[in-house]
């Protein structure tokens, strides 16, 4: 089995660097299109990596998936920066995958706000209730069930009961790295793993229902610690196929930010 979800195969193409998506990026609705994690994750890596600059960080990162990513194919991914500032800079980076005529076309975009940092250190404050200890929380084995795809590149563990009254709550480990040969970073790890959020928080039975999200705006307060990323979050449904899911990141220590998706609800089609 592979150890990334990506391959880098050319760092200079002209559309952006070039990349194969391994068998793990593949989503569990569909193994022919990509789960949201592992291009946000890499979306994360491109904005990171524009114009670096050792005084700053992303603070707020919107990714929205703008139709299937394909899991099979070549995939390109180039960034910008959008505005320029001493304290506060927008940073973006686009996905493109081949479309109908071959051509490359945008399959996923992200933005980033990426602010100035100074030591706030004596006002440290989060709020959020923290999650109960990763020794509390059960694995569900749920790769088991699956060929290779995104459930085999994670160690998900459960302190709650699936669809249980209440949000859900994880914890959450990429066990493979962004791309091949290169350490992930924090942000990258939180990324891989945001996106289950939706997963975590539902409330509606998988086998009489779809649920994906389009998008999924992450705030980050804190840079997470360490190799856990636990999520809290809960989707509500409305009466017209949309919902919306709500949530925690944490790491060990505490509250690291909060994440919204959008959520597209089908009523499966009888067999």
């Amino acid at each position: 089995m592979s150890d990334c979800y990506y391959e880098l195969l050319d760092a200079d193409d002209p559309v952006g660097e070039r990349f194969a998506a391994t068998d793990l990026v593949r989503s569990t609705w569909s193994a022919s299109i990509q789960h949201g994690a592992p291009p946000s994750a890499l979306l994360v890596r491109a904005l990171e990596r524009c114009e670096q600059r050792e005084d700053t960080r992303l603070s707020r990162v919107l990714v929205d998936l703008l139709g299937p990513v394909p899991a099979e194919g070549d995939l390109w991914v180039r960034s910008r920066r959008e505005r320029s500032g001493a304290q506060i800079e927008l940073i973006t980076a686009e996905m493109f995958a081949p479309g109908p005529d071959g051509s490359p076309r945008p399959v996923a975009r992200a933005s980033g706000w990426r602010l100035q940092k100074q030591d706030t250190t004596e006002m440290l404050h989060s709020p959020a209730p923290a999650l109960r200890s990763l020794a509390e929380a059960r694995s569900r084995d749920m790769a088991k069930d699956w060929d290779s795809n995104y459930l085999h590149s994670v160690d998900w563990r459960w302190l709650t009961i699936p669809l249980a009254d209440g949000p859900g709550e994880s914890w959450i480990r990429p066990t493979v790295d962004v791309v091949k040969g290169e350490t992930m970073t924090p942000l990258q790890r939180l990324f891989a793993v945001a996106d289950d959020a939706n997963g975590i928080g539902a409330k509606i039975d998988i086998r009489q229902w779809t649920f994906l999200n389009t998008d999924l705006v992450v705030h980050i307060h804190r840079v997470p610690e360490g190799s856990w990323i636990g999520i809290r979050a809960e989707t509500s449904y409305g009466p017209d196929g949309i919902g919306t899911t709500l949530g925690t990141l944490f790491d060990e220590q505490g509250a690291v930010g909060a994440i919204q998706q959008s959520v597209l609800v089908r009523r499966r089609q009888s067999r």
